[in-house]
């Protein structure tokens, strides 16, 4: 493939997955508007019109944003690629550091100041203005900015030497190098599933035991029913930043453990919350979770399988506005200039993935059905839908593409059926 020809198919798949988001989008906020007036027929009794509506204003503020952020992320993109702002980086970069590992380390780290910089102020608004609207903001923005120096150390102490591991199995493990390099990120994976609720979680959230005997005896009496040995029941003090609510599980092997949202403890009843537990227990008893881990490693082979190929053709680079005959190494740059173009190729099989993650949720939610009753999932999921101002009614087609659970009412409606 010749440069020019990989220019073009870039900027024209670029166009059209523009173009879809544009059009799901803007569906997505014609239905849900044209719908905002009436409370569906099957949550009408639970769920007020003002919530209804304020759910409808919610999805469209986020719908609208993410638009907006859809051509700053084009318009940076290209400026990175077409627009030769990689190439200028590059060399600036060689300029500091010279050549070797000390220059493709730089310019990776360069690179990811210049984006985090760029989304600072995007995800400052997000924050503090679209979640603030809505009263979902509990965060000040001394922690904002505390947690940005976290994530960024962090970043840094585990993101450099896994770079460095890769970059050099890149440069001298010959031609399989991909092979060992989908080992070793393979590893990373599953050390983080273990490292992740003990060492990571805990330096940006408060856990602490479940202190209700009442709500520990019942969880732990479902637990011994499912068959499942945790390592303990802790509540997460989420209300600091946001007043959405959630429970999950994390962690792998010995290292699992049961994580609630004070937010959620504070709403739902304790049988709700046993539902609510029944369903994400689910997950792990159905073997959901090694299930996408298996797919994850899969996929993850294939496309560094693929970055062996592309990292070796010129074409590659000159079609995205990189001269590859000026740079002391290619590596780094191909890392860079594959993470940004991917999502341009691979964005149409979004629904795949959905597809996937929604069978998963339906069969977790006959799972808690077998377990607890049906009715207080319902009662659970219809008070999360209000409180996390969930719409209602989604565009079916915007949901296939983005929603990794199925819509309220085929959901809740399954459920009741299960009676």
């Amino acid at each position: 493939m010749s440069s020019l020809a990989f220019s073009i198919l870039f900027v024209t798949f670029l166009a059209i997955t523009l173009a879809v988001r544009f059009w799901l989008g803007s569906r997505h906020i014609r239905h849900v508007l044209a719908h905002r007036g009436q409370v569906p027929p099957e949550f009408a009794g639970t769920i007020p019109l003002h919530a209804h509506q304020k759910a409808a204003d919610y999805t469209v503020a986020k719908t609208k944003f993410s638009l907006f952020m859809l051509l700053v992320n084009a318009a940076v993109l290209i400026g990175f690629t077409l627009l030769g702002g990689l190439q200028w980086l590059s060399v600036a970069i060689f300029n500091l550091a010279g050549s070797g590992m000390t220059y493709q380390l730089g310019l990776l780290a360069a690179f990811a100041v210049i984006s985090g910089l760029i989304d600072l102020p995007f995800d400052y608004y997000k924050q503090f203005v679209l979640e603030a609207r809505f009263g979902f903001n509990k965060m000040t923005l001394g922690l904002f900015l505390t947690d940005l120096v976290k994530g960024a150390l962090l970043g840094t102490a585990i993101g450099l030497p896994l770079i460095w591991i890769i970059l050099t199995l890149m440069e001298k493990s010959g031609a399989l190098w991909w092979l060992y390099t989908w080992m070793v990120w393979s590893g990373f994976q599953l050390l983080m599933l273990v490292l992740f609720p003990t060492v990571i979680a805990p330096l940006f959230n408060k856990f602490t035991p479940l202190q209700d005997e009442n709500l520990r005896a019942r969880i732990e009496g479902l637990m011994k029913r499912v068959g499942f040995a945790s390592q303990g029941l802790f509540v997460m003090d989420g209300s600091k930043r946001s007043a959405h609510g959630n429970a999950y599980f994390s962690g792998f092997g010995a290292a699992k453990r049961i994580v609630f949202f004070d937010t959620l403890l504070s709403r739902l009843a304790p049988n709700e919350i046993e539902a609510v537990l029944a369903h994400e227990l689910g997950h792990f008893k159905l073997k959901h979770i090694i299930k996408r881990i298996a797919v994850m490693f899969t996929v993850s082979l294939g496309l560094l399988a693929l970055l062996g190929y592309l990292k070796t053709q010129s074409w590659f680079f000159t079609g995205l506005g990189v001269d590859p005959v000026h740079m002391p190494a290619n590596d780094a740059m191909a890392l860079i200039l594959f993470m940004l173009t991917l999502p341009v190729f691979t964005f149409l099989f979004s629904p795949l993935s959905s597809i996937t993650s929604r069978k998963h949720e339906f069969e977790a939610d006959a799972f808690a059905a077998q377990y607890t009753n049906p009715q207080d999932l319902v009662s659970a999921l219809v008070k999360l839908y209000e409180d996390n101002a969930s719409t209602l009614t989604p565009d079916p087609l915007h949901s296939a593409f983005y929603d990794s659970h199925p819509p309220a009412s085929v959901r809740i409606n399954q459920l009741l059926a299960s009676r």
